[in-house]
């Protein structure tokens, strides 16, 4: 028997199920699965009594933020809710993945619009189906100054880009969006804090 199939037979059922549970997480396989199940269980009350809780708070309090399409466990977001946030100015990104990535780098004081996802042709997403419409209407309310484009530096992030721009240019807005020093085909959620303070900073207007 190899070492790394102890785990999995030796098991109960219930301990077998959170390690399977755990493999399909981003970044852990099945080995680290087991090696995080066996560190939960040798300890239990600093790592997995705490980790229970945490899930069972959050799992009960989840909500998508109504203003922003931020998740969080209250409606509106800590984000939106935050009266020290500048409302003059919006950056709009497309997972919640990248509006924790730029808010990390606590360089934009403003609020944000999470689409949902980018438009693509090949995956069938249209228009319609992102956040689109509902970022036309919060700045056809009025009370934003800029926009900031935060589209990831893809093909169908800039096609995004491109279309938010002239869904957007009626409006009496500065429209600016992250400067591309940021690698061609790179996503904001991997990308380190410097890179993104130099793209927040190098922010141009859109053509």
């Amino acid at each position: 028997m190899r070492p790394q199939d102890y785990l999995s037979v030796m098991a109960s059922p219930e301990i077998e199920a959170l390690t399977q549970a755990l493999s399909r997480l981003p970044g852990l396989g099945p080995r680290s699965a087991r090696r995080a199940v066996l560190h939960l269980l040798k300890k239990r009350e600093t790592a997995l009594d705490p980790l229970l809780s945490a899930l069972d708070a959050v799992s009960r309090g989840l909500s998508t933020c109504g203003a922003c399409g931020n998740v969080d466990t209250s409606d509106p977001c800590a984000v939106c809710a935050d009266p020290r946030r500048d409302a003059r100015s919006l950056c709009v990104v497309e997972e919640v993945a990248d509006l924790w990535a730029l808010d990390r780098s606590r360089l934009f004081p403003g609020k944000f619009h999470v689409l949902g996802g980018r438009l693509s042709a090949l995956e069938g997403v249209r228009p319609e189906d992102l956040r689109i419409d509902s970022l036309v209407r919060r700045v056809a309310a009025g009370g934003i100054d800029e926009v900031v484009l935060a589209m990831n530096a893809t093909l169908d992030g800039q096609t995004t880009a491109h279309y938010l721009a002239e869904r957007l240019e009626s409006y009496p807005i500065r429209l600016t969006q992250l400067a591309h020093g940021l690698p061609v085909g790179g996503e904001l959620d991997y990308l380190d804090e410097g890179t993104l303070a130099q793209a927040l900073r190098a922010r141009r207007p859109v053509a």
